[in-house]
């Protein structure tokens, strides 16, 4: 079996770059962060999900050649399927594809709802499509927009070829014999100008829905990232400038649930100048 050790680091600079992948990550990250340790890896995606299934297509995970994995394309007997898979694949370097059904075998492990069918691409040969990936992940960074276009040839054993697009993919593509094409998006952000029980409520029940979270507080003690979940952003500071400095677009929510009216209403105003899906602002029955 392939060993999952990322060889020795000799400077600072590699070794910063020899990171581990985090739960914080998203996939592509963490699919880089692999493929730059020298670890064997497979880039897992469901590219189709009929029926009841535990997850959807454009699910991604990665699967280390000693079948760690890193996010979950649905657990129980399909995932177990998928990292055996990617030892295989690791192990021989060629790509396949996995048909799961969820009425037979595969379902024994999944939810009893579970009775629909699943296709994942299990593709150990990743690193030959990174700058793909990389564009990826840094649009997300950037909150911005784009799709990936993964290619699959199963004509003469499966290969694949995977490219990044800006924006949208244009009408008329050429495509494959089979093509994926795969949203790449970032999530929704909530901004919470408070930092008090109110907001840390809200950035709890954000988080569990899919929700980047951002607060803003002028209060140290009410700044700690302790109060708020790992994955939120904490910044202290004047909550109207922070705010008015604070990046945004058409997918970012307010929330304004300060200490006061006063703070409330200067919050309200650097809001106001900002894209925004949403504003919202608590207040008073009164």
């Amino acid at each position: 079996m392939p060993s999952s050790m990322p060889p020795a680091c000799a400077s600072a600079s590699c070794r910063s770059s020899c990171r581990r992948p985090d739960p914080l990550m998203d996939p592509y990250t963490q699919l880089l962060a692999l493929l730059d340790s020298g670890t064997p890896c497979c880039a897992v995606l469901v590219v189709s999900a009929v029926g009841s299934t535990p997850r959807e297509a454009g699910v991604r995970a990665v699967v280390e050649g000693d079948g760690r994995i890193h996010g979950t394309v649905g657990g129980g007997a399909v995932e177990a399927r998928a990292q055996a898979a990617a030892i295989e694949a690791c192990r021989t370097g060629r790509a396949a594809i996995l048909d799961c059904e969820l009425s037979g075998d595969d379902a024994a492990d999944c939810d009893p709802i579970c009775g629909g069918r699943m296709r994942l691409l299990v593709d150990p040969t990743a690193v030959k499509d990174r700058s793909a990936y990389e564009q990826a992940a840094r649009a997300l960074a950037r909150r911005e927009r784009g799709v990936l276009v993964t290619e699959v040839d199963a004509g003469h054993g499966v290969r694949t070829r995977v490219c990044w697009r800006e924006g949208s993919l244009p009408p008329g593509d050429p495509a494959a014999p089979e093509t994926f094409v795969e949203l790449v998006a970032p999530e929704p952000l909530l901004v919470i100008a408070g930092g008090g029980h109110i907001g840390q409520a809200l950035a709890r029940q954000a988080i569990l829905i899919g929700f980047q979270v951002t607060v803003i507080e002028d209060r140290p003690e009410y700044a700690a990232p302790s109060l708020f979940p790992v994955e939120a952003t904490a910044r202290c500071g004047d909550i109207a400038e922070t705010l008015g400095a604070l990046p945004s677009d058409g997918d970012t929510y307010f929330v304004i649930v300060t200490r006061g009216h006063r703070h409330d209403a200067a919050a309200l105003r650097a809001c106001l100048r900002k894209p925004a899906a949403y504003i919202g602002m608590i207040g008073s029955r009164r």
